[in-house]
């Protein structure tokens, strides 16, 4: 690992927490011990179904989930069989000694084992108990249970995303558990410093779907402003022009994809300048661009058969250049516009790699250390991230 970055004692270091969560919990237990926090998960016998959650990474002691490794990293474990009376009550003990405890079961199923949070707020008034589920603890959805697909719809992402002139499509890789276990790591945190204000702890229930809606802010100011909702826009940017012109915002080049679109104002303006000067330098730039007055150019009146006309210029020249070429020119030219990065790019990106983002930890299953993301935070130049790898379990 790195070690340019002091990596300390971490901020909420001392806290303990007991984990009881499946796959959409998993993200609020790993955040918290990324900063401190001593998790130990709390799995059945056997282990957490989820280890076996595809794409499954195989190695010579086994085979492991890598969804599983990556979301629950930095936790101890335990194996322990809640449908025992002895399991029952050693949990109750664990919990009248912790922080913090995170679950995700069906609302009610811990009340009907006596170990819910009346039992558990008996036992610890200082306890904070934050329970993930799907549509939250009360409601007519309550207690249903819920896929990614599912609550990425219930949530009203998938209907903002693809093209519009086709039906909704699912998003590629499941995000309703980040959404849902960062946003229930902030209501934590919250009820945290309650309990430092009063000493008392408090029950945050936290609803994947509601937690969900954030992702859709700009939509309410859509309407707002324009009078009407947004549709799919797919690789292009709506709602700035009044004649319904789209700009392109996706833009194929020699090896992948970049992002870059005409825009207004004074940093579309630059940023519009400096797209046309490149070409130019690369004879590739047509009249009609050359003499563009951007300083008067109203991105909001523009027709289509305008913006039509510069894009094809502008998806000719891109198509010509790589993407280290166009976030070379990017910065020199300031012009607003990034690579389209894939996982490889993100790997030896170099930001990332002068913010030591990369730690490598050993799994027991697979016999060999596993390279993850960790230092994503920094709290007065101190780097934060996971003290210990996920441990083959006690028994």
């Amino acid at each position: 690992m790195p070690g340019s970055v002091e990596q300390n004692s971490a901020p909420l270091s001392g806290l303990r927490a007991l984990d009881l969560t499946g796959e959409l919990g998993w993200l609020l237990g790993r955040i918290l011990a990324d900063v401190g926090v001593e998790v130990r998960k709390l799995d059945p016998p056997g282990g957490d179904p989820g280890r076996n959650l595809a794409p499954v990474i195989e190695g010579p002691a086994g085979a492991i989930s890598a969804a599983w490794v990556a979301y629950n990293m930095g936790k101890s474990r335990l194996d322990l069989d809640l449908g025992t009376s002895e399991g029952r009550e050693l949990f109750l003990d664990l919990a009248s000694e912790v922080d913090f405890v995170f679950e995700s079961e069906e609302p009610g199923i811990l009340d009907s084992l006596g170990i819910g949070w009346y039992e558990l707020h008996k036992r610890n008034p200082a306890l904070i108990l934050t329970s993930v589920t799907p549509y939250g603890q009360d409601g007519p959805l309550a207690g249903t249970p819920a896929s990614d697909m599912e609550l990425m719809s219930a949530g009203g992402a998938v209907w903002l995303t693809g093209d519009a002139d086709r039906p909704p499509v699912r998003m590629t890789l499941p995000q309703s558990i980040c959404w849902a276990g960062s946003y229930a790591a902030v209501g934590t945190m919250i009820a945290h410093h309650h309990r430092q204000l009063t000493g008392q702890g408090q029950h945050v229930d936290m609803s994947a779907q509601a937690g969900l809606l954030p992702a859709l802010v700009h939509a309410p100011s859509f309407f707002d402003l324009l009078g009407e909702n947004p549709l799919r826009a797919g690789g292009y940017l709506v709602g700035r022009n009044i004649n319904g012109a789209a700009m392109r915002n996706i833009w194929p080049c020699r090896d992948g994809y970049v992002t870059w679109a005409i825009y207004g104002g004074a940093a579309g303006r630059q940023s519009n300048r400096g797209m046309v000067e490149w070409m130019d330098d690369k004879g590739m730039a047509p009249e009609y661009l050359k003499n563009m007055d951007w300083s008067t150019f109203d991105v909001a009146t523009v027709t289509l058969a305008e913006v039509s006309e510069m894009e094809s210029a502008i998806a000719a020249f891109l198509e010509t250049v790589t993407k280290a070429e166009f976030l070379q020119q990017a910065d020199v030219r300031r012009m607003l516009g990034y690579v389209v990065s894939t996982a490889a790019d993100i790997a030896v990106d170099e930001q990332l790699a002068a913010r030591e983002v990369w730690s490598e930890e050993f799994v027991p299953e697979l016999g060999r250390p596993l390279r993850f993301p960790d230092g994503w935070l920094r709290i007065d130049g101190c780097r934060q991230g996971v003290a210990l790898p996920v441990s083959g379990g006690e028994k």
